[in-house]
């Protein structure tokens, strides 16, 4: 018979597993919500209201006419039909829903494994730091949607790379206690050592295209270079022009944020063969299939972000880019949760 604690310990790892799923799907929707430009179909936050969408032809009426006094409908999609409407609401209603669900899902039953006095100490603290991400989140992504309505035709990047960059920060820190949990380990991730500092300034790197990406997303960057490998017939992009070093430093610059985001993945590329070298050369064997692992996804991505490009950012193959930067993510974290003692 099967002990009240170690049922209570199983339902936690389950827990952490559905929340893990739960927030990879939710990028997935929030990936399509923004190629498919509907996160502004919905002008107000209702945070207590809009949990259904609207049951009556007055309703979606009244959240049409709301939708007509942002700039997005007035320069882009004056012409669009309330059934065209309908299709964007429900990008982003699906979105927020499923942002409340994990929100509840998280909080409810973190409360039952506090109460309960059986979790270790250390996995409830890193859980209670979930629920402080994913309830900010909700907060940034409000203020993503605003910088929207007021004089522009879509969000800022800015914002948009922070909600993205918290997303993964999120299914990050729930990865590595999910590790914690499954191996019956305490290890942390923020160890300051020689031996750990390459696998950290990788996870730096990824992190930084994740930024890179979002920018990319934001501006619409990929729709004005789209061949491969030059940028047209150059290296550089030759709509960008320098008058002093920090014009390096626009990034509101279309052409010049694509560039970074190409050349970062070149980089990142390069970065990882030179780790390879290095745990080859130590013969650190436990880290080899979680190395080729790695290095197959890099692959994937790469390939996935060229033939996005070229195919003029289909929608399906830039989801996929984006689900396959997920599962970087967690193939380097692995790495480096691995090679942590």
């Amino acid at each position: 018979m099967i002990s009240k604690e170690l049922k209570i310990n199983l339902f936690f790892k389950y827990w952490l597993i559905i929340s893990l799923l739960l927030v990879f799907l939710i990028i997935i929707v929030g990936g399509f919500t923004r190629l498919t430009d509907s996160g502004l179909s919905i002008i107000e936050w209702e945070l207590f209201t809009g949990i259904l969408p609207p049951l009556s032809n007055e309703e979606w009426q009244l959240y049409f006419k709301k939708y007509q006094t942002i700039p997005q409908f007035k320069i882009l999609n004056y012409s669009m039909s309330l059934n065209e409407f309908k299709t964007i609401y429900y990008w982003e209603y699906f979105h927020r829903l499923l942002a409340r669900l994990i929100g509840l899902f998280i909080l409810i039953p973190l409360i039952f494994f506090y109460l309960s006095n059986v979790i270790k100490k250390e996995y409830l603290k890193v859980s209670y730091l979930i629920f402080i991400l994913i309830a900010f989140q909700g907060f940034i992504g409000w203020y993503m949607v605003k910088s929207g309505l007021v004089s522009d035709v879509t969000v800022s990047h800015y914002r948009l790379s922070i909600h993205l960059t918290i997303a993964f920060i999120i299914i990050s820190v729930i990865f590595w206690l999910l590790k914690n949990v499954i191996n019956n380990q305490k290890k942390k991730f923020f160890i300051f050592s020689k031996d750990y500092f390459p696998y950290q300034i990788l996870i730096i790197l990824i992190f930084l295209q994740i930024i890179m990406g979002a920018f990319v997303s934001g501006l619409n960057a990929g729709l004005i270079y789209q061949t491969w490998p030059m940028m047209e017939k150059s290296y550089f992009p030759d709509d960008v022009i320098l008058y002093t070093y920090m014009n390096l430093l626009d990034f509101n610059n279309h052409s010049l944020v694509q560039f970074y985001h190409r050349n970062l993945a070149y980089f990142i590329i390069v970065y990882v063969i030179s780790l390879a070298f290095i745990i080859y050369k130590k013969k650190k064997k436990k880290l080899y299939n979680a190395l080729m692992l790695l290095l197959f996804v890099i692959l994937i991505q790469i390939f996935l972000g060229i033939i996005t490009l070229l195919s003029g950012v289909n929608m399906y193959l830039a989801s996929a880019h984006q689900i396959t930067g997920v599962l970087l993510i967690f193939s380097t974290i692995n790495l480096y949760y691995l090679n942590a003692k």
